[in-house]
């Protein structure tokens, strides 16, 4: 890829990168949170964690500014209404745009899915116990249950995309009905079943609010922001507050209900806050995005944000382990609910932001592949001449995103428990595997036909 300074100075201006800043700082926020939050334990057993919510009731409502994913969403929402209306203006198809997407998403998971199944077949021929094992494969693979639900949304984008040209609001409003439907079939009615569908409804209506602020219908203004903020806010406080909601917008082990696994309206009403917050703060954030050293720092994190989402977990079990085994902090942490298990977190960070920053050396550039453009970046040794036509890829491309999805579902779903040699389901990642395979193949076929489609002769 070009050097930093190069793609900063080749940014075009009508590019809105505030999003991608609120984009790298979502997924950032996100990985602080979950490091800050996990209490490291030794024992017999190996190394061990929980969360510090289950003790500390006063941490809850700090959730609040940690629970930043529905800002993710919004984004991409924008991001994807972005770049779909401009591959259909140029004449490009629907199953080209999901296969360039999914060069970006699966690329990264797939390599993380090999990993995790490499070293946990080394681990348990080393003799490691296959039950610890099966523990830390499933903490690294965490970050895979957001993955899941974003492939799922990126995948309807071009329908949900086509519902908001034709009804604007009405989607995301039916959405959250939906939202509410489901909450009251839990809390009234004890349903959970019925509830299970807000994982997909609550997204997608964060996701909908992208394409309305992409294309101008939600206007980015004081007048606008600041009910959204304020009116957000309040409803959101009389939920938990007043209401049954919990106040902890991020779940907590054991509880009987939580905000985010399915996500609710309390959920869906801290959204709208901060929805309101960014609209708020968008324009000094422009402005400061139009320095090359504040706009290259944005472009340096977003060229592999999806792998350090993905591998943050990954980082913390290694470093929990080499820390574990070298004796050089020792374990268990102090109690949660001290001020000395403050204190222990700073040197905790300083550990596990260097193992991190390897794995993003390492894998990264996996990620980055994803992103050129212009030139054919997939291959594949041999690619079906069916594939060539646009049916024929339109199918491999849903069969592979389906396959992909319910590869994560199986995975994603698998509790902290043997699971086999590889550590994950293992029909599970054969599905995933041979989805990816079949959506490289599909996407090799696109490179090759617009590559051929560029040396044809013209007239």
């Amino acid at each position: 890829m070009p050097g930093l300074r190069e793609l900063a100075e080749r940014t075009p201006p009508r590019r809105e990168r505030y999003v991608d800043l609120l984009r790298a700082l979502a997924i950032l926020i996100v990985v602080l949170g979950h490091w800050m939050v996990i209490v490291v334990t030794g024992g017999a057993r190996g190394v061990e964690g929980f969360s510090a919510l289950e003790v500390l009731s006063w941490g809850r409502p700090i959730t609040w500014l940690g629970q930043v994913m529905p800002v993710f969403f919004m984004v991409g929402g924008f991001a994807n209404a972005a770049s779909l209306t401009s591959r259909t203006r140029r004449g490009g198809g629907v199953a080209d745009w999901l296969l360039d997407r999914s060069a970006r998403l699966v690329r990264p998971t797939t390599a993380l899915l090999v990993t995790l199944a490499a070293a946990a077949l080394i681990a348990r021929l080393a003799g490691v116990d296959p039950a610890q094992v099966g523990r830390a494969v499933w903490l690294a693979s965490i970050p895979l249950w957001f993955l899941l639900v974003y492939l799922v949304v990126v995948f309807l984008t071009p329908l949900m995309h086509r519902l908001h040209r034709r009804a604007g609001p009405v989607v995301p409003l039916v959405l959250v009905g939906l939202v509410a439907a489901g909450d009251v079939a839990r809390l009234a009615f004890d349903a959970p079943t019925l509830q299970l569908g807000n994982y997909l409804f609550a997204w997608l209506a964060v996701h909908q609010i992208g394409f309305a602020w992409q294309d101008g219908t939600l206007p980015v203004r004081p007048t606008v922001a600041v009910p959204l903020l304020l009116g957000g806010a309040a409803v959101a406080v009389l939920l938990t507050v007043a209401g049954p909601y919990p106040v902890s917008m991020v779940d907590i082990p054991g509880a009987p209900f939580g905000n985010l696994s399915p996500p609710t309206l309390a959920l869906l009403a801290l959204a709208t806050a901060q929805l309101g917050l960014v609209l708020l703060l968008r324009d000094a954030g422009t402005r400061r995005l139009q320095r090359c050293g504040p706009w290259m720092a944005v472009i340096a994190v977003n060229s592999v944000i999806l792998t350090v989402l993905l591998w943050h977990m990954s980082a913390f079990v290694l470093a929990a382990v080499a820390v574990d085994a070298s004796g050089l902090v020792p374990l268990p942490q102090p109690p949660a609910d001290t001020g000395a298990w403050l204190l222990w977190k700073l040197p905790w960070l300083v550990v596990l932001f260097p193992v991190l920053g390897a794995l993003v050396a390492v894998f990264g550039r996996i990620e980055r592949r994803g992103l050129r453009r212009g030139a054919a970046t997939s291959r594949s040794w041999w690619t079906p001449g069916a594939l060539g036509r646009p049916r024929p890829r339109a199918t491999a491309t849903t069969v592979g995103y389906a396959a992909c999805v319910l590869g994560l579902l199986g995975v994603a779903d698998a509790g902290p428990a043997d699971h086999g040699p590889f550590g994950l389901p293992t029909a599970a990642l054969a599905i995933f595997l041979a989805g990816a395979a079949l959506l490289r193949t599909a996407r090799a076929a696109s490179d090759r036909r617009a590559r051929c489609g560029s040396r044809a002769p013209t007239t």
